[in-house]
């Protein structure tokens, strides 16, 4: 995990559950941005993340379940946050703060068999207070209750370096109208090097079968891009929107009416930007190539991670040689 941050779950999952949250954790703050697409997002507090609005960092972002249903989730973060006297200072004591918590939320709504189960409050606290350096990916927290094109989806990530040392990752949940899947060869979208087993013939059939005609549903894929590059507001909201390139490599389509993709990215400012202007484009040009890059990673990540569950079957339940 990237120095500064932490990622925690609450997930519910039996019981007519099939849902949950996920928290990113900034430490004392990250310079945020995020670019929204699909015809169908659920938000909160995205207008703050705009380079012309006062806040300038992010203390944590929510993940959740739940559809509109599930920004309630946010509440129990920012009163754990408040808790904690982190927040943007609007008064002269420590404790007179508002915690800035983003959120974005996926269409899970009934998956589990109860309509009415979905993330409150409670979800989001207990998600930040099991933040850890070591998340656990697949069917947890946000990616509980995720599907794509058919198939069970889930929460996954990955990271990497630049050449400079600076650090880049994504937390995704994968939840999607579109499929992960390509039906000619039937391999993952996002293991575009073929670095994993093809599916057997046999194996080519059953995911034909999954993802041929899956069950009308909402969708939204949601993540965040972490860094520990030192960006303004604008420039971090550029690593978000490449960031999108890397959805639509691992999910086609993507950006339709039934999704709200939503991405964020959180820069720790951790390591300062190179002094000379246009080493620090150069660098910046080579931050947004990995922030795609590592976004595909994520994507691949949660649909091999993610298990089976109820009538959609998971990547790696169907192509076993491909189990992470």
């Amino acid at each position: 995990m990237i120095t500064g941050f932490r990622i925690g779950h609450a997930t519910a999952d039996g019981d007519g559950w099939l849902t949950g949250t996920t928290v990113v954790l900034a430490g004392s703050g990250a310079v945020g941005g995020v670019d929204v697409r699909g015809g169908g997002p659920g938000t909160r507090e995205t207008d703050l993340l705009d380079p012309s609005a006062l806040v300038e960092r992010v203390h944590a972002v929510v993940l959740t379940g739940g559809s509109a249903y599930g920004l309630a989730a946010a509440d129990g973060v920012m009163q754990a946050l408040e808790q904690r006297q982190v927040g943007f200072p609007v008064g002269l004591q420590p404790h007179q703060v508002v915690p800035i918590v983003p959120a974005a939320v996926i269409f899970d709504l009934g998956r589990g068999g109860h309509f009415g189960h979905r993330p409150t409050a409670d979800f989001g606290r207990r998600a930040l207070e099991a933040a850890t350096e070591d998340p656990a990916r697949g069917c947890v927290g946000a990616g509980t209750g995720a599907t794509c094109g058919g198939l069970k989806g889930g929460f996954g990530y990955a990271e990497q370096r630049l050449p400079s040392r600076t650090a880049v990752a994504a937390a995704v949940v994968v939840n999607a109208v579109g499929s992960a899947v390509d039906p000619a060869s039937g391999r993952l979208w996002a293991d575009s090097g073929q670095m994993l087993p093809p599916p057997t013939e046999a194996e080519r059939a059953e995911l034909a079968a999954a993802v041929a005609n899956p069950a009308p549903s909402l969708a939204t894929t949601i993540g965040v891009v972490l860094t520990d590059a030192s960006l303004t507001k604008a420039q971090s909201r550029k690593v978000a929107a490449v960031a999108h390139d890397g959805l639509a490599r691992a999910v086609r389509p993507v950006h339709g009416m039934f999704d709200g993709d939503t991405i964020f990215c959180l820069a720790s400012g951790e390591r300062p930007a190179p002094p000379d202007p246009y080493a620090a484009v150069v660098e910046l040009d080579a931050l947004l190539g990995a922030a795609a890059e590592v976004f595909t990673a994520a994507c691949l990540d949660a649909m091999l991670s993610a298990t089976g569950r109820e009538s959609w079957p998971a990547y790696a339940d169907l192509v076993p040689a491909t189990r992470s």
